[in-house]
């Protein structure tokens, strides 16, 4: 967590900025003169980021130190909500981007020096409200670099390790999930859905939850009268 002095300094409103961020490099103009192949496409300005700083980790053979970094500073985030406000700040001066990454860097015990690049060209660039999005695009880039695809399981109420692990079997087993490739199995919990499932495979969606049998069952009697 930031120091009780660095979120007083970092969420005042700042005078207009008078210069730029020293001589940190564009990652993302970085990326775009190397030949290495992200293995999926990302969209957004986020995902511009996320893209480029899984190339600068690639080159720099720092991966797999990068993906923890950004997890950790994730998990930082989550647990301290005040901090996303304080990126989002929009007349942050020179120096408080330069304490926040700082302080962000310590927290998040981060050493590499492709992740420190990374949040120091975000705030060269007054991008750093984007570090949330660039970490979910970062995760989605590694999930794909591993061969997993992501299987979301929502239910009313949470599942034990055994059903959790027959589903997975299934689904592993069906023509969902290429050869070769590795499931990542989440659990979300939405009371709304009542009861049932709703699986989510990749892009495609298995609803069999409770409610949407109602409001099928709904429309059915609605169309009748």
């Amino acid at each position: 967590m930031l120091s009780r002095q660095a979120l007083l300094r970092s969420m005042r409103a700042a005078a207009p900025q008078r210069a730029v961020l020293g001589q940190t490099r564009s990652m993302a103009a970085a990326a775009s003169s190397e030949k290495i192949k992200a293995p999926i496409a990302l969209f957004g300005i986020d995902g511009t980021y996320a893209t480029a700083l899984y190339t600068a980790a690639v080159k720099t053979s720092s991966l797999e130190p990068t993906a923890k970094a950004l997890a950790a500073l994730g998990n930082l985030l989550e647990k301290d909500p005040k901090l996303v406000s304080i990126l989002h700040t929009p007349t942050l001066s020179l120096s408080d981007k330069s304490q926040i990454v700082a302080e962000l860097v310590k927290a998040a015990g981060i050493t590499g020096e492709t992740a420190k690049n990374f949040l120091s060209t975000l705030a060269a660039n007054n991008r750093l409200g984007l570090v949330p999005g660039v970490i979910s695009k970062f995760a989605e880039l590694m999930s794909a670099s591993r061969g997993e695809i992501e299987l979301v399981v929502t239910s009313a109420q949470p599942l034990d390790s055994k059903t959790l692990s027959r589903l997975e079997s299934a689904v592993t087993k069906s023509t969902y999930v290429g050869q070769g490739k590795k499931l990542k199995v989440t659990n979300t919990i939405n009371p709304d859905i009542i009861g049932g499932l709703i699986v989510e495979i990749g892009d495609r969606t298995i609803d069999l939850s409770v409610s949407s049998k109602v409001a099928k069952m709904n429309k059915l009697l609605v169309d009748s009268l």
